[in-house]
């Protein structure tokens, strides 16, 4: 338990999402947010600078009734954007509590899609890094707190890895994040996990291959014919980022590799029973010579589930509320 979210009650799964696998996919069956309760809700866009001519789009929220303290940055997972069901409630419960919001999308994800050429994979943290500057000075001046969810919080590990004491952040958070990318892929392609491989896997492809997408006829190939995601990662995402292959890639990006140099206070929350990522990466990982770093490793929850009983409230969200409120002065 992080001492910074000592006073949070222990996971308890809210009934009928009783197993790891129904906290998962109770994101797809509960009911979406419709009213987000933000006074005035602004679309931004961020146009990078790498030569790519390719531009996220961001949606920022902000709250009713401002308290002045930092705005959270919301980084979405793999095949998300910035209307997936936990971005969504996460952007309601901090805007409730006073905070503004940022939506981002990754490059090539959601809305960005038709203004990227490219797409995002779990290394690409110079993203996060053009996306952070470009933001507006009212927003950076009082802070920012960045969350990244599964995908997105591997790469916002990254991130805080390479940038050390420089990182323009107050705190972060990652939650479910496959920090070790190799071991994440092969407990995916697991027999019990078909019907979800078989999901992401068409959402993958659907996503590289949607308006806007630059690619070569080879690369439309190798896409269409992966047949899982390792294949996707080995014969598209990987040869065209400059990897070897799919295990180059994985070595090279996986957040366990940055994370001991991580000096941005940082929580880690996970799910013993995410049927996604095994928590064993979280379990041999050597908290105790990383300061920084807090982990929150919980009985239950699923894949960023956390439908907690006793309130509506995900309890992932009611932990970061916890974290955000003791790690900062």
């Amino acid at each position: 338990m992080s001492h910074a979210a000592s006073d949070l009650v222990p996971f308890r799964p809210r009934f009928p999402w009783l197993t790891g696998d129904l906290q998962t996919i109770a994101n797809r069956f509960l009911p979406r947010v419709s009213d987000l309760g933000a006074a005035a809700s602004e679309r931004l866009r961020l146009p990078l600078d790498d030569g790519s001519g390719d531009t996220l789009l961001a949606m920022l929220d902000r709250p009713r009734v401002d308290q002045g303290g930092p705005a959270l940055v919301l980084i979405h997972g793999l095949t998300g954007c910035e209307t997936s069901t936990y971005m969504l409630n996460t952007t309601r419960h901090f805007l409730a509590l006073g905070h503004p919001v940022l939506r981002l999308n990754l490059r090539g994800a959601g809305p960005s899609r038709p203004l990227c050429g490219d797409i995002y994979y779990a290394g690409r943290s110079q993203d996060v890094r053009a996306a952070l500057r470009l933001l507006p000075a009212d927003l950076t001046a009082r802070g920012l707190v960045a969350v990244g969810f599964s995908l997105g919080g591997n790469v916002l590990l990254k991130y805080l890895g390479e940038e050390g004491a420089a990182a323009p952040l107050r705190a972060a958070v990652a939650v479910c994040a496959p920090i070790d990318l190799s071991a994440t892929c092969q407990h995916m392609l697991r027999p019990r996990n078909w019907f979800y491989h078989r999901y992401i896997i068409a959402m993958m492809k659907r996503e590289a291959l949607g308006p806007g997408a630059r690619l070569t006829a080879a690369e439309r190939a190798a896409v269409r014919s992966a047949r899982n995601v390792w294949e996707y990662d080995d014969r598209f995402i990987a040869p065209r980022h400059g990897f070897a292959g799919a295990e180059d890639y994985y070595d090279k990006s996986k957040a366990v590799r940055y994370m001991p140099v991580i000096r941005t206070p940082t929580l880690l929350i996970a799910a013993a029973d995410d049927p996604w990522i095994p928590v064993s990466i979280y379990r041999r990982f050597a908290w105790a010579a990383s300061k920084a770093l807090e982990p929150l490793l919980a009985a239950g929850g699923g894949h960023v589930g956390f439908h907690a009983a006793g309130s509506p409230t995900p309890w992932h969200d009611q932990a970061i509320e916890r974290f955000i409120g003791g790690s900062m002065p």
